[in-house]
C-alpha cells in the first residue's frame, strides 16, 4: 500500500467534499426558500470534512513528508508561487472558516453574514487550487521525492 499516494488522494477527496457541502449549505440559506436548519447541517458537515482533511494532511506531512515538485524546471517558479498562494489562502480560509463556525453556532448572525461570502469564496478557491496541487504532484508529474515541508516547497537540499 503506497501511503505516499493514498493519503493525499483521501485528503483531497475530503476537501472536495467540504467544498460541495459548503455550496449546498450556501444554497440552503441564499435560495428562494431559506432553510436555516439545513444550512447549519451542511455547513457543519463542511467543517467536519475540512477538519478530517487537515488531520490527514498534517499526519502525512509529519510522518511521511511533503512531496517535491517533479515537473519541469521551467515550471518550478510558477509552481512555487502558485503553491505559496494556495497555502496563504488556505490559512486565511481556515481561520475565517473556524470563526464562521463559532459565529454561526453562537448566533452572532451580523458578523456571520458579513464574513460568510468572503469566507466561502476563499474556501472555494482553496479547494480548487488544492485539487490543482494534487493533480500537479500526483497525476501530471508524479514521482516527486518525500522531503521536509520547506524543502518540498522550495526544492532546496
Amino acid at each position: 500500500m503506497n501511503l505516499h499516494f493514498i493519503l493525499p488522494t483521501i485528503s483531497t477527496t475530503f476537501i472536495v467534499l467540504s467544498a460541495v457541502m459548503m455550496a449546498i449549505g450556501l444554497k440552503k440559506i441564499l435560495g428562494k426558500n431559506k432553510d436555516l436548519e439545513a444550512h447549519d447541517r451542511f455547513m457543519s458537515l463542511s467543517a467536519i470534512f475540512a477538519a478530517i482533511f487537515f488531520v490527514i494532511y498534517v499526519s502525512k506531512t509529519v510522518f511521511i513528508g511533503s512531496t517535491t515538485f517533479a515537473g519541469p524546471d521551467t515550471l518550478k517558479t510558477y509552481y512555487v508561487i502558485f503553491l505559496i498562494t494556495h497555502i496563504s489562502l488556505s490559512t486565511v480560509g481556515a481561520v475565517l472558516g473556524g470563526y464562521q463556525v463559532f459565529t454561526g453556532k453562537k448566533n452572532k448572525l451580523g458578523i456571520h453574514r458579513k464574513l460568510g461570502m468572503l469566507t466561502s469564496v476563499i474556501w472555494f478557491i482553496t479547494a480548487i487550487t488544492g485539487v490543482m496541487v494534487y493533480v500537479l504532484l500526483y497525476i501530471m508529474y508524479p514521482g516527486g521525492e518525500q522531503a521536509g515541508l520547506f524543502e518540498a516547497i522550495f526544492n532546496h537540499k
